[in-house]
């Protein structure tokens, strides 16, 4: 993909990028690399040094920490605040009621200038209306940018604003499980 020009690229695991992205950033020029999984608030300084844009911000612990890395390192990656739409108990996110709040303290308590919101709408519902309400909130607080949309719906997202698009798996093929290695 580098070879092919492609400079942005998004990872899932702090872990994983750190073995092996700083090589190819060192070595090819202009690779903008995107936190697009859930991260843990020890991880902060690890994220902040290594990603220029993290789409998983959700909750107040993790907003500090990432404000005090910032802060430190002098790095100022993109930061977005991941939306629950589907209100799922086994999902991260800010839930869609309090995601004016949490916008709010994470300008003004915290000091971070969020520039979009995240989405993962339920497997199992139709996204176009999880797109639409994280649209709406993003519309309503200001702010540009949109990360919604995978593999099988990016065209969608895009229709609904998305600014970015995860579509690894249309790209690179389904994630081997933990421990596997891929042919």
């Amino acid at each position: 993909m580098i070879a092919a020009s492609q400079r942005v690229f998004g990872e899932n695991r702090v872990q994983e990028a750190k073995a092996k992205w700083p090589a190819l950033k060192q070595h090819h020029d202009g690779i903008e690399l995107h936190l697009v999984g859930s991260l843990q608030s020890n991880k902060a300084k690890e994220a902040v040094a290594l990603f220029d844009a993290i789409h998983s911000v959700d909750r107040p612990s993790l907003a500090e920490a990432l404000a005090k890395e910032i802060a430190r390192q002098g790095r100022t990656p993109t930061l977005f605040v991941e939306v629950n739409t589907g209100a799922e108990p086994q999902k991260a996110g800010v839930l869609p009621e309090e995601t004016d709040a949490f916008l709010k303290a994470c300008r003004e308590r915290y000091g971070l200038t969020i520039a979009g919101l995240m989405c993962l709408p339920p497997a199992h519902e139709p996204p176009a209306p999880h797109f639409a309400l994280t649209a709406k909130i993003a519309r309503r607080n200001g702010l540009s940018l949109l990360s919604m949309g995978m593999s099988a719906d990016f065209p969608l997202a895009i229709e609904f604003g998305a600014t970015h698009v995860r579509i690894g798996t249309a790209i690179f093929g389904e994630r081997a499980a933990r421990g596997e290695t891929q042919a």
